[in-house]
């Protein structure tokens, strides 16, 4: 599992569900019908003990947008501001969203390759809202979405994948084909119509309409095994034919991060992933890989602001610079170089 880490980041399982005889998003208008689903969605939960259940008209836009940050939420949960909500357990491994894209999305996320485990996570609090609500589902076409690609199980598995090797070679395009034959997709940091960012990047299902919730989880784990086996091999060779290059990206991005007097965001995530990529290569040493891939989130700008107040642009870059700084020095020392 430790070696898988190496390219996989995290692992999501993610349900859609809606109640029978309710209008789908976005025709759902009747304020009634909104507010049973909310009170209801909240009182099952809440009784749990498990979970806090927030309306996001209660948060301001850069606390959702920090939530979005972490991939707690969805941007189509923002966009419902006005009427969603969502449900977080303590870790935020488990959430709940309540008039997302449909009328819930649960949704679990945990670190490395964990499709199966993330799955099972989520199946007592799917059979506990199957028993309170009567949930749109169809003998033939399986459970009924607001998106006819979740059509079946209603469940897209993903994996969060970190291919800086595959990426330098030029191998993305033809992955990205690769994927649509076997009913998957592959899509920036944060999902559909997002750019990969610090060689970041999601698979995820797209249909599979015929399949089980297990044949799902296996062909994207298969897909994945494949990716790996392919990144694994092509960073060995790629770094032995350009040693030097590549020695001097990682080592520029090191001390570019740590000696930047103003970081823009988007250069965070690329000086972050040069710094992991000389990390796997023997370059650099991070002492904890787990609280580095968070400064991915942590340099955000709505994360920023949860961290200290300010509002000038300039002002985010200069406390974005010194805030990866610190943790980059305490995280990640110069190793030997091969």
């Amino acid at each position: 599992m430790d070696n898988f880490n190496k390219v996989a980041i995290s692992s999501r399982i993610r349900l859609a569900r809606n109640i029978s005889g309710i209008e789908f998003m976005p025709k759902l208008n009747d304020l009634d019908k909104i507010s049973y689903i909310t009170s209801s969605m909240q009182a099952l939960l809440d009784s749990s003990g498990q979970f806090s259940t927030f309306a996001l008209a209660d948060l301001s836009l850069d606390h959702c947008t920090a939530l979005l940050e972490r991939h707690v939420i969805s941007k189509e949960l923002i966009a419902n501001k006005d009427i969603s909500y969502v449900s977080t357990n303590e870790d935020e491994s488990i959430n709940i969203m309540i008039l997302e894209e449909d009328h819930l999305r649960l949704q679990s996320v945990l670190p490395g390759l964990n499709l199966v485990e993330a799955y099972n996570r989520l199946m007592p609090i799917d059979e506990k809202i199957s028993k309170s609500f009567n949930i749109a589902f169809d003998d033939e076409l399986g459970y009924l979405t607001s998106s006819p690609s979740n059509l079946g199980t209603g469940m897209r598995a993903s994996i969060m994948v970190f291919i800086p090797a595959l990426e330098k070679t030029g191998r993305i395009d033809s992955l990205i084909v690769q994927a649509r034959q076997f009913g998957l997709t592959f899509r920036g940091v944060y999902g559909e119509g997002s750019e990969a960012l610090g060689f970041i990047y999601q698979i995820s299902n797209q249909g599979l309409l015929c399949l089980s919730e297990e044949q799902i989880i296996d062909t994207v784990n298969d897909f994945f095994f494949n990716i790996y086996n392919e990144e694994i091999s092509l960073r060995n060779d790629f770094f032995e034919k350009n040693h030097d290059v590549i020695c001097d990206q990682v080592l520029r991005a090191y001390g570019t991060i740590i000696n930047a007097y103003l970081l823009e965001e988007k250069e965070m995530f690329a000086l972050l992933g040069l710094i992991r990529f000389g990390h796997e290569l023997g370059i650099l040493n991070i002492r904890d890989v787990d609280l580095f891939m968070k400064l991915y989130y942590h340099g955000c700008s709505a994360s920023m602001k949860e961290i200290r107040s300010f509002s000038q642009k300039e002002k985010e870059n200069r406390l974005r610079a010194e805030y990866i700084a610190k943790r980059v020095k305490n995280l990640v020392n110069i190793g030997g170089i091969k």
